[in-house]
């Protein structure tokens, strides 16, 4: 009996879990796996599932799909539409969709290994699937490679992944070399010294200090970085104080970072820090300010090689017209860490969600950032179809091209 994937999506869909919470997701994962006939290891990286298919001499493929969705509340009005809720690391009730279509991907590649089981006798070699935990936080690849799943399955020859974007249903965006910036996530703690809401002036206030940083920091990428050059600075939170009353003693700032190499890396971070403490001082701060990283990314750098072989091998199976470059993502993935400890060329590309002619509307009339949502977006919702058949369609075309 076949999968049916539409439903498997619409339940994954409609039911996220937020990162290394992944339990229902992979009991669904597991299921269908057992149910295909396959070995499957559990609980690999906290929650992540791996299973392979052993299929006589030959290379070893790994594929790779993340399967955690993001504290936002979805506003798609779709009937699949996701009403769950979850606790955040700091304790706090959230709401929880799959803005980021991860459950496009997981329902992929349990399309590609159905079709891959059923077609053995047209290849050979091993295939490796990954449903990779927590790839929001950045730290999944990392959990799995320290629980060694690199040690008990066999190494790959190349690492295959791919992400759904807002791209026409049917297109791939792929190109050789850097595909994704690097990316850090950093934690900034001001500290100022508290008091009333009347008396300002007897208090270091880390509000107004937080402000100015923000205010400032803004000016790395505008006034700092050459504008040929690819660099983001974003405070995405900023939290302080609970009164209106009362000047609180410290601020936190969260900071995403993005570059495309370790160069830019270094020069953006410098900047930076720099900012973050003259405005301590400025403000007359007491007490050095804070900086803590909490993740680090590479890059996510694909194989020229490997990058053109595919790339090839897509436009022979889907025409000329299906593959473009999509320029290098600001956005950051943690796939590369798998590559990049098994010393691996890795193939990592994107594939259309959007239905085509909404596509074509909206660059028509100059409104794709307004009418096409985005991942992440509380609106973000491929079309079913053609982008589920689409998506095992890739990954099984990839796959066969590095098989025997």
């Amino acid at each position: 009996m076949s999968v049916d994937l539409e439903s498997l999506y619409t339940d994954l869909h409609a039911h996220p879990e937020l990162s290394f919470q992944e339990t229902r997701t992979a009991g669904v994962i597991a299921r269908h796996l057992a149910d295909l006939g396959l070995e499957v290891e559990e609980e690999v990286g906290r929650t992540g599932v791996v299973t392979k298919i052993d299929n006589g001499d030959g290379p070893v493929v790994w594929l790779r799909a993340d399967m955690d969705g993001l504290p936002v509340e979805e506003q798609t009005g779709l009937a699949y539409a996701s009403t769950a809720r979850g606790t955040d690391p700091a304790g706090n009730a959230v709401p929880v969709m799959h803005a980021c279509g991860h459950d496009m991907h997981v329902t992929a590649l349990i399309g590609a290994l159905e079709r891959l089981v059923a077609t053995t006798d047209e290849w050979s070699g091993t295939v490796v699937a990954v449903f990779q935990p927590a790839e929001e936080y950045g730290a999944g690849s990392k959990a799995m490679i320290a629980d060694g799943v690199l040690e008990r399955y066999p190494k790959p020859d190349i690492v295959l992944g791919q992400h759904v974007t807002p791209l026409p249903a049917g297109v791939i965006g792929v190109r050789p070399g850097t595909q994704m910036a690097a990316s850090d996530g950093l934690t900034v703690m001001l500290y100022g010294r508290g008091g009333h809401g009347s008396r300002p002036h007897s208090t270091i206030d880390p509000i107004v200090m937080a402000a100015a940083t923000v205010m400032r920091l803004q000016t790395v990428v505008s006034r700092e970085v050459d504008p040929r050059d690819v660099a983001v600075v974003t405070v995405g939170s900023i939290h302080a104080g609970l009164k209106n009353n009362i000047i609180p003693a410290e601020a936190k700032l969260e900071l995403s970072l993005r570059y495309p190499d370790d160069a830019a890396r270094e020069r953006v971070m410098t900047k930076v820090e720099r900012i973050i403490r003259a405005e301590a001082a400025a403000s007359g701060a007491e007490q050095e300010p804070v900086i803590t990283t909490d993740h680090t990314l590479p890059p996510t750098i694909n194989d020229v090689d490997a990058t053109t072989r595919l790339t090839e091998a897509f436009r022979r199976s889907f025409g000329e017209g299906s593959v473009v470059d999509p320029g290098m993502f600001t956005g950051s993935e943690d796939v590369s860490w798998f590559a990049r400890e098994s010393g691996a060329p890795l193939v990592f590309w994107f594939w259309g969600g959007v239905d085509p002619q909404t596509f074509a509307d909206a660059l028509a009339g100059g409104t794709i950032e307004r009418d096409i949502p985005t991942n992440h977006s509380p609106f973000f919702a491929p079309v079913m179809q053609p982008t589920i058949d689409r998506g095992v369609e890739n990954l099984v075309v990839a796959a066969r091209e590095f098989l025997g």
